[in-house]
């Protein structure tokens, strides 16, 4: 079969993938190809497959319209800046759209409130700890594509989508059958859990698609709902995300509300709470995980200290080839110092010390302000005592003469 010529505009993150040259290679029948692309996901790794039909996703998009509608997005601006209900928009040639869903580390060596932890370390979740996930799904969903045009035995043009694409993707990973949504609004894919990292790829090939995981879900469990530290449900499948601690951590740019500081724990990136607490991730069966998303030693029990004091060539080779490269350096060590206040150890009092007189942000400042007056002693006191004087932003010494008055 001849190869169609590639399209001379291509529609923004596509791609063309030619078939193969080698001779020999015979292209799945109509009837099998669905089965044959679906074995092709699972050898590259991944737990799920699915077919969703391209067709708008409308009453989840009345949801969000919904919850923006009442500012629950905070700051998340592009969550309202395109349309994210109708695939075919990020590719007009497509006729399905393949959904994926690939396992992640689950670490069962911490509890939920942190009592494991090493003094002064912190908290990064589970999906964030391995290489950034971000490039391992392209990678592996363009791989996809090329086992797809070698199927076809055609040119296939092809978009692969992550959670950064305008999609609703845990809406597509039910309709695809991947899994249901949880209470927490998590995917959960049965078998596997919550913990599982979702991917699409739309591509101009015409799949049967799959029928919508119904027959499961959360029945009459509210444990997440209840374990979430700052109370960032507003009910079942409704997170206020400017209370959740993976937004306060990532996606806000700015101070931390002072009253929910002390709900963050030690969490620096993210948060695992309402899936560390649910069911559905609880068997002690071994879990299928990818390779490259295996923990790296120094995002599992990164040294808040050391965070704190994080020089720029020091954060870029911390964050590299990592999630974490989604917040800047200032934002990590305002989480840092936060994670520092929150472990209430005198220990942490001469680092403080040293970056509210040193760190030129004045948000780091603020929040390292407010740690010290969370540290038992008079050597944190006497530090934002001795810092007063010299500081010239007013939400600092506001954070100082608030720390004092503890």
């Amino acid at each position: 079969m001849s190869a169609p010529p590639q399209p001379l505009a291509l529609t923004s993150g596509a791609a063309w993938h030619p078939p193969p040259t080698a001779a020999g290679l015979v292209p799945a029948e109509t009837h099998a190809l669905g089965n044959a692309i679906r074995d092709a996901a699972l050898a590259l790794g991944f737990a799920r497959v699915g077919f969703c039909p391209i067709e708008p996703f409308e009453a989840a998009a009345q949801a969000l319209g919904d919850w923006l509608d009442k500012g629950m997005h905070g700051e998340m601006a592009y969550m309202a800046g395109e349309p994210r209900s109708e695939p075919a928009q990020l590719l007009p040639a497509a006729r399905s759209l393949i959904v994926v869903a690939m396992p992640y580390g689950r670490d069962v060596s911490a509890s939920p409130n942190g009592a494991q932890l090493l003094p002064l370390t912190g908290r990064v979740a589970r999906y964030a700890r391995g290489a950034d996930y971000h490039a391992v799904l392209r990678d592996r969903l363009n791989l996809l594509a090329d086992r797809c045009a070698a199927l076809t035995g055609r040119g296939v043009l092809a978009r692969p989508c992550v959670d950064t694409a305008p999609l609703l993707e845990r809406e597509a990973a039910r309709r695809a059958g991947i899994g249901f949504t949880a209470k927490s609004t998590l995917t959960i894919a049965p078998g596997i859990g919550s913990y599982v990292l979702l991917g699409e790829l739309l591509t101009d090939i015409e799949l049967q698609p799959d029928r919508p995981l119904v027959q499961q879900g959360c029945g009459s469990c509210t444990t997440c709902l209840v374990a979430c530290p700052t109370s960032a449900f507003v009910d079942a499948y409704t997170l206020d995300a400017r209370r959740c601690i993976s937004y306060l951590t990532i996606e806000l740019r700015g101070s931390i509300p002072r009253e929910l500081r002390p709900l963050i724990g030690r969490w620096v990136f993210g948060c695992d709470v309402c899936q560390e607490v649910c069911p559905f991730n609880q068997s002690r069966r071994s879990r299928p995980q990818d390779a490259e998303l295996t923990p790296r030693a120094h995002l599992t029990d990164p040294e808040l200290v050391g965070l704190l004091q994080l020089t720029a060539s020091g954060y870029r080779r911390f964050v590299r080839r990592s999630a974490l490269r989604r917040i800047d350096r200032a934002r990590l060590q305002r989480n840092a110092a936060v994670a520092l206040g929150n472990c209430g150890s005198a220990e942490a009092t001469p680092a403080l010390a040293q970056s509210l007189a040193e760190n030129p942000s004045a948000l780091v400042r603020e929040h390292v302000a407010w740690a010290l007056g969370r540290l038992p002693g008079e050597a944190a006191r006497e530090a934002l005592r001795r810092h007063r004087p010299c500081e010239r932003e007013a939400a600092v010494i506001d954070e100082i003469d608030y720390a004092l008055r503890q």
